[in-house]
C-alpha cells in the first residue's frame, strides 16, 4: 500500500512537473524562478486541470510546489490564485445563460412557455483582416447601436397585449367571465390552432387577431352564459404566457441563422439578437418579408436621428429579414460634431450627410467643403461651395473634408505696456493710434513718453518696426499713425527700462535679506523691515557698502567699494540724523562685543553626576568636564572613553581618532584607516542600511581621546578643548570584541588578556578567500582607528584591546580586458611598434 502511494505521488509531481515548465518555460526540476503574476489564467486552469487528473489536492499542489524550489510568497500567491479562479468559475456556470430561457418569475409576470434555440455566440480567434473590418465598422454610424450591452431591445412580456396581436399554437389565454356568472378559463391554444372551453367545446382561434378571437368566443359562449347577449355577464380575453416564434436572419448580418424569439418581438429584437448588419450590411434598407412578399423596409436611421420607430413591426412566425449590401457610403471627417461613414439613399443629397453627421462644429470653415472621388481609373479632388450643399449629390466612397477657420484675425490690433487697458481691440476703419490709445484709457503714469513702437506685419508677412514719440502723438506735434490688422503697439514703463533696485542687510537682524529700494529710503527704516535687532546686535559700527560707479580703473589701488561705519540709536530713533541709503547698498550690522550663547555639552556613562553641563570657558577642557561630573566610578574603564562630536572639519573628520594619533601613525596609515573606515561603513550599509543612515553615521563622529592620559596629564595637548554638542561617553569594563567583514563567521567573542589579532580571526573560521588581510584594521572603544601595516613580507597586525572590532575588508574582483579595451591596447602597442621601427631606419 506504501509503495502504491509512493508510485501515485511520483506520477502527480511528473504531471505537474511537465504543466509548470510549458507555462513559466523553466526547468521542471527548480521552480525558483517562477512568477505566479506571470503566468495567465489559462495556464493556472491548465495546471489545475492537470493536478486533478493526477488526484492531486490544493495542499498537496502547494507541497509540491514548495519542494520543488518555489518560493513560499510565490506558493500563496498561487494558492490564493487557484481559490479566485475556482470561485470565477462557479459564479460563470450559475449565471444562466443569456440564450437560454430564464427561470420562472413571480405569479402575475408574463412568461415565455418555451425553451429558445436562438443560434449560440462564438468566439472566433481575430485575424489581421477581422481587426480592420473592426476598425472599418467602428466608423460605420449606427454600428455601435447593437454593440452596446447597456442598449438590449428586449421585449416588455408585462404589457398588455395589443388589440391586434395575432393568436398561435402555444399561445395561453386567459378567458374571464364576470358578472351574473363568473368564470375563468386558462386555455393552451393548440398545434391546430383550437382551444378547448368547457360546456362550449372547440374553438378555432390560431391565426385571428385578440379581437376577432374575443368576438368569436362571445358569439360561441352566449349559447351557454345567456347575459353575454344583453350585457349582465361581460367577457375578457387576454393572453398569458407567450409562445415562441422562428424567426430568420440572413443576408449581410454579423451572424445569420434562425433565432427563437418571443411572439411579441419585432424587427429591432431580432436584429439585437443577430448583432446588426455588418461592415457590408445596410442600415437604410432592412427588409421584413413575410409569406413570400417584402412587407416593410426599416430604416435605422429614423430611429438614431428622431427616435422613431416606423415600420418596426411586430414579428410573426417563420418572417424572414434580410439585410442587402449597402448601395452607398460616404465618410465625412474633420469640424463636424458626429465624423464617421455615413449610408445615403439615392435622393439624399450632402445637406442630408451633414445632417446625419450632426452639423458644422462651432469652428468649421463653412464657406467650402473639400471632397475626394473616385472616377473610373483614378481620384479626383473637387470643391463644394455653401451655395451647393441642398443640390449636391454625393457619390458612395466620396470622401469629404471639412477644414478649421484660419488662426488670424481680419481686424484685431494689440496695445501692450503701460496703459490702463492694455489687449486685443477690434480695428475700425480708418482707425489712428491716438484713437487706440483712448480705447485703452489712456496712458499710465510711468509711461515712457519719448519713444514707442509698433510692429506691423508686412505684405510677405516679414515684420517692421515703425517708431513714434508717445507723447507728440497725445499732443498732435507728431502726425498721427494709421493702424492696420495685426498691429501690435508697445509703450514701455520708465521702470522697465532701468535695472530693478534692490537693498541687502545681513547680519544680527531677525529677518535678513535682499528688499526692495525705495527713494530716500534711511538706513533706520530697512533695520525696521528686517525686524529690528537681535538681541546680540550692536547699533555702533553699522557698516553699509556701496557700489563704485567713477572708480580710476588706471590705479593700482582703485576703490571696488566704498564702505560707511554709522553709529545709531539703539531704539532706532528718528530724530538722530538719518543715513540715505542708495540702490544695491549692503548694510552689515555686527555683533556685541563679548556676547555670548551658552553652549552645552553632555556626559553619560560611569560618572557619578551625568547629564548636559554648559561650557563656562572658552578654553574649558575634557578633565575639568570630569571633575563638574564628580570624576569616574569604580567601574569606569578609561580605554574606551569616547568624545562624539558634531561635523565633517579637519579636527571632525571620521578618521579624527587616527588623526590624534599622527605620531604613531604614518601618512600611509592614516589612508589606510581612511579606505578601512569607508569599507566598513559600506559593509554597515550593505545589510538592509540605506544611505540616509550613513549620512548620519558620517554627521556624527568620535574623537579618539585617550581619556587614561588626559587624567595623568591635564591641560595638555591631549585633553581637548570642549565644543558645543560633545558628548563624552564612559563605558563599563569591556568583555567582548567584535570580528566582522571576510571571515568565515562574523563572530562576537570574549576578551582574553594576550591574545593577538588572529586569534579573535580564528574564533571566525578564519580568513576567507576573499580577505584582503594586508588592509584588515581594528577599531577601538575609544572610535581610534589601527591599521594593519607590513614589515618586510609579514603583516604586522594592530593589538587588540577589549571592546574592539577588528575588520577584514573584500579583495576587489579584477575585471577582465572587453574586447574593446584588447583592441585599444593591441592597435597601441602596434602602432608604438611601427614608431620605433621607423626611428630605426631613419638611423641606418
Amino acid at each position: 500500500m506504501k509503495i502504491k502511494k509512493i508510485c501515485s505521488l511520483l506520477a502527480i509531481l511528473f504531471l505537474v512537473g511537465l504543466t509548470i515548465p510549458v507555462m513559466a518555460q523553466v526547468n521542471p526540476q527548480n521552480l525558483g524562478n517562477i512568477r505566479v503574476d506571470e503566468l495567465s489564467d489559462d495556464q493556472i486552469r491548465a495546471m489545475m486541470r492537470q493536478a486533478e487528473a493526477s488526484g492531486l489536492g490544493d495542499a498537496q499542489m502547494e507541497q509540491m510546489a514548495k519542494a520543488r524550489g518555489m518560493r513560499d510568497e510565490e506558493a500563496l500567491k498561487l494558492k490564493a490564485r487557484v481559490e479566485e479562479i475556482k470561485k470565477t468559475d462557479k459564479t460563470q456556470k450559475s449565471q444562466a445563460d443569456p440564450n437560454k430561457v430564464q427561470p420562472k418569475k413571480t405569479t402575475g409576470e408574463r412568461e415565455l412557455n418555451f425553451e429558445t434555440d436562438t443560434v449560440e455566440k462564438q468566439e472566433d480567434p481575430e485575424t489581421e483582416a477581422e481587426k480592420a473590418f473592426l476598425e472599418l465598422r467602428s466608423k460605420i454610424f449606427g454600428a455601435d447601436l447593437f454593440k452596446n450591452s447597456n442598449l438590449t431591445f428586449e421585449p416588455n412580456l408585462n404589457m398588455a397585449t395589443p388589440r391586434n396581436y395575432v393568436i398561435g399554437p402555444g399561445d395561453e389565454l386567459l378567458i374571464d367571465i364576470y358578472g351574473n356568472s363568473e368564470v375563468s378559463y386558462n386555455l393552451k391554444v393548440s398545434p391546430e390552432g383550437n382551444i378547448n372551453i368547457e360546456y362550449v367545446g372547440i374553438v378555432p382561434v390560431g391565426g385571428l387577431t385578440i379581437e376577432a378571437a374575443t368576438s368569436r368566443i362571445r358569439s360561441r359562449m352566449s349559447s351557454v352564459y345567456s347575459g353575454l347577449r344583453n350585457g349582465s355577464t361581460n367577457l375578457n380575453i387576454a393572453v398569458g404566457n407567450i409562445r415562441s416564434i422562428k424567426v430568420i436572419l440572413t443576408g449581410e448580418v454579423v451572424k445569420p441563422g434562425t433565432y427563437t424569439l418571443p411572439s411579441l418581438a419585432n424587427v429591432f429584437n431580432a436584429l439585437y439578437s443577430s448583432g446588426g448588419p455588418n461592415e457590408n450590411g445596410s442600415f437604410r434598407a432592412i427588409e421584413l418579408i413575410r409569406g413570400g412578399k417584402k412587407i416593410a423596409t426599416l430604416d435605422i436611421y429614423d430611429f438614431l436621428m428622431r427616435g422613431e420607430m416606423a415600420n418596426n413591426l411586430r414579428l410573426q412566425d417563420q418572417d424572414i429579414i434580410r439585410i442587402p449590401v449597402y448601395r452607398s457610403r460616404i465618410e465625412i471627417v474633420g469640424e463636424v460634431k458626429r465624423p464617421g461613414i455615413f449610408e445615403l439613399l439615392e435622393n439624399e443629397s450632402f445637406a442630408d450627410l451633414l445632417r446625419f453627421s450632426g452639423d458644422f462644429t462651432e469652428n468649421a470653415f463653412k464657406a467650402r467643403v473639400k471632397v475626394l472621388k473616385n472616377t473610373d481609373t483614378e481620384r479626383k479632388i473637387a470643391d463644394i461651395i455653401s451655395g451647393q450643399f441642398e443640390s449636391y449629390k454625393p457619390s458612395t466612397g466620396d470622401k469629404y473634408f471639412v477644414d478649421r477657420v484660419l488662426e488670424r484675425f481680419a481686424n484685431r490690433v494689440t496695445i501692450e505696456g503701460a496703459v490702463f487697458r492694455p489687449g486685443q481691440f477690434e480695428l475700425e476703419p480708418g482707425m489712428k493710434l491716438s484713437q487706440l490709445i483712448n480705447k485703452a484709457e489712456g496712458i499710465k503714469e510711468d509711461a515712457f513718453m519719448e519713444r514707442g513702437y509698433i510692429t506691423r506685419l508686412k505684405p510677405d508677412n516679414q515684420t517692421e518696426v515703425i517708431s513714434f514719440n508717445v507723447s507728440g502723438i497725445l499732443k498732435g506735434t507728431s502726425p498721427d499713425i494709421s493702424l492696420l490688422r495685426e498691429d501690435i503697439i508697445s509703450i514701455a514703463s520708465i521702470f522697465d527700462l532701468k535695472e530693478e533696485y534692490k537693498v541687502s542687510i545681513d547680519g544680527e537682524v531677525r529677518e535678513p535679506g535682499v528688499f526692495d529700494y525705495a527713494e530716500n529710503m534711511t538706513l533706520e527704516e530697512l533695520i525696521l523691515k528686517a525686524g529690528g535687532f537681535t538681541e546680540a546686535a550692536t547699533a555702533q559700527r553699522v557698516e553699509i557698502s556701496r557700489r563704485v560707479k567713477n572708480s580710476n580703473i588706471t590705479s593700482v589701488s582703485a576703490l571696488t567699494a566704498e564702505v560707511f561705519q554709522i553709529n545709531i540709536d539703539p531704539n532706532l530713533n528718528f530724530s538722530s540724523p538719518k543715513f540715505v541709503l542708495q540702490p544695491f547698498d549692503i548694510v552689515s550690522v555686527r555683533s556685541s562685543m563679548g556676547y555670548e550663547v551658552q553652549r552645552q555639552v553632555k556626559v553619560e556613562g560611569e560618572v557619578l553626576y551625568p547629564g548636559m553641563y554648559t561650557i563656562a570657558s572658552k578654553d574649558e577642557r575634557v578633565s575639568d568636564l570630569l571633575k563638574r561630573a564628580g570624576g569616574l566610578t569604580a567601574l569606569a574603564y578609561t580605554k574606551g572613553a569616547s568624545l562624539k562630536r558634531e561635523g565633517k572639519n579637519k579636527e571632525n573628520d571620521p578618521l579624527g581618532g587616527a588623526r590624534s594619533k599622527k605620531n604613531e601613525i604614518n601618512e600611509e596609515d592614516m589612508e589606510n584607516d581612511r579606505l578601512a573606515k569607508l569599507s566598513r561603513l559600506q559593509s554597515n550599509v550593505r545589510d538592509s542600511v540605506d544611505v540616509l543612515k550613513q549620512e548620519e553615521i558620517l554627521k556624527n563622529v568620535y574623537v579618539g581621546i585617550e581619556l587614561d592620559k588626559i587624567l595623568q596629564n591635564p591641560h595638555t595637548p591631549v585633553d581637548l578643548i570642549l565644543e558645543e554638542g560633545d558628548v563624552l561617553r564612559v563605558p563599563k569594563q569591556l568583555q567582548t570584541v567584535k570580528v566582522n567583514g571576510e571571515i568565515l563567521y562574523p563572530v562576537t567573542t570574549i576578551y582574553n588578556q594576550g591574545r593577538g589579532f588572529k586569534h579573535y580571526i580564528s574564533q571566525g573560521g578564519g580568513f576567507s578567500n576573499k580577505s584582503l588581510k594586508r588592509r584588515s584594521y581594528v577599531i577601538y572603544a575609544n572610535g581610534a582607528v589601527k591599521s594593519t601595516s607590513k614589515i618586510l613580507f609579514f603583516n604586522n597586525y594592530p593589538r587588540v584591546e577589549p571592546g574592539a572590532e577588528l575588520f577584514i575588508p573584500k579583495k576587489e574582483t579584477n575585471k577582465g580586458l572587453s574586447a574593446q579595451e584588447l583592441l585599444g591596447i593591441t592597435t597601441g602597442i602596434a602602432s608604438l611598434g611601427a614608431i620605433i621601427l621607423g626611428i630605426i631606419n631613419l638611423s641606418k
